[in-house]
């Protein structure tokens, strides 16, 4: 039996321990937190392919969609759904040059008048005068399903346990250093979000990250009044099962490119509310949380996937929301002996040759 060690309890590492399991490896999750204390527990959770930064990254987003399908019929728990999106943040020539571009791809879509978002929204105060729905599009609670993923797959958990480096053996990651010693593995996955580029660098592998820092607020409960996920000029919002609406507190998220949050989080919390309020007048509102999270974007803004040196495989990436699944599935695979995956070829870390400095200036995404 294959001892694996997954270094991260967050959604990705946690989806990929449950592939592994289900394939007979022995696993251990180490997370100097605990399960979703990072990014995953921050998150929006918008399951999407409508936001891509390449075709290779849209397939790889809608194979994310399909993995999750997968995924709920294994985990009928699994805090997943499927509202749909309303997206209407553009309109006018914009808002077509989006859609263009989506059913080139072949992705599910329909155009709505004011009208038909007015029956579907009724809590929108000024509806627009169109938007489009993506039905295909789902929502998750990430730090729910890596809870439910790691109970489902019988891993062993070491919380409140750091990672302090990898430790190799003529060549080959054998384990992970922590304080109170070595675990040693026959493999071992990376899945540490924005701390895996420190556990890289003593190996001689360079992994470039974007700084992205973002806020999430989250209302005191409600009674169900977002039955859609709404992509708006004020940001993206979306009502979770407990009642709560939640929105990044910076329009655009999924884009963004702000390297630092400036001021008080209260302060952005109580402008983004200002923005929902303004949007649903009729809603009783208030921010009850407001979650300061760092997301984990590899220099090019694309997933990292796959095999980084003997016996170490790395998943990291954003949004772990949409790609847990796809992304644990497939890693599995490979891990498990299977022939290399087409669709994880663009997203390996051997695409990072030069130096982070120098690759970020001539290709990292820009407002």
């Amino acid at each position: 039996m294959q001892k694996t060690v997954i270094i991260g309890a967050g959604i990705i590492g946690c989806a990929i321990a449950f592939q592994l399991a289900r394939r007979g490896h022995a696993v251990t999750v180490l997370d100097a937190g605990g399960i979703g204390a990072g990014a995953s527990g921050r998150s929006f959770g918008w399951i999407n392919a409508s936001f891509h930064l390449s075709e290779a990254h849209f397939r790889l987003r809608m194979e994310g969609i399909t993995a999750h399908h997968r995924l709920a019929a294994q985990l009928p728990d699994a805090p997943t759904s499927w509202p749909g999106t309303l997206l209407f943040e553009t309109q006018g020539e914009a808002l077509a040059a989006t859609e263009a571009d989506l059913a080139r791809l072949g992705y599910p879509l329909q155009r709505l008048t004011r009208a038909q978002i007015e029956a579907t929204v009724p809590a929108l105060a000024d509806p627009p005068a169109e938007a489009l729905l993506f039905p295909a599009e789902g929502a998750v609670d990430p730090a729910a399903l890596a809870r439910c993923l790691l109970a489902a797959s019988g891993a062993r958990l070491w919380r409140g346990v750091a990672v302090l480096g990898l430790v190799q053996r003529a060549g080959r990651v054998t384990g992970v250093q922590t304080a109170e010693g070595v675990v040693g593995a026959d493999a071992v996955v990376v899945a540490a979000g924005t701390g895996s580029p420190a556990l890289l660098a003593p190996l001689g592998l360079d992994l470039p990250m974007l700084t992205r820092p973002g806020l999430m607020l989250a209302t005191r409960p409600l009674p169900p009044a977002l039955p859609r996920i709404l992509v708006t000029p004020a940001g993206e919002i979306r009502q979770d099962g407990a009642g709560r609406i939640l929105m990044p507190t910076a329009a655009g998220h999924q884009g963004d490119a702000a390297e630092d949050v400036s001021g008080l989080a209260g302060a952005h919390a109580d402008r983004a509310l200002a923005g929902l309020q303004a949007l649903f007048p009729a809603l009783a509102l208030d921010w009850a949380e407001v979650a300061l999270a760092f997301r984990p974007v590899p220099g090019d803004g694309l997933p990292v996937i796959g095999p980084a040196a003997p016996g170490l495989w790395l998943a990291v990436m954003h949004s772990g929301a949409t790609l847990a699944a796809v992304a644990a599935e497939r890693i599995a695979a490979e891990m498990d002996g299977g022939e290399d995956q087409p669709i994880l070829a663009p997203f390996r870390l051997s695409r990072f040759a030069r130096s982070g400095a120098d690759f970020c200036t001539k290709n990292c995404p820009r407002p």
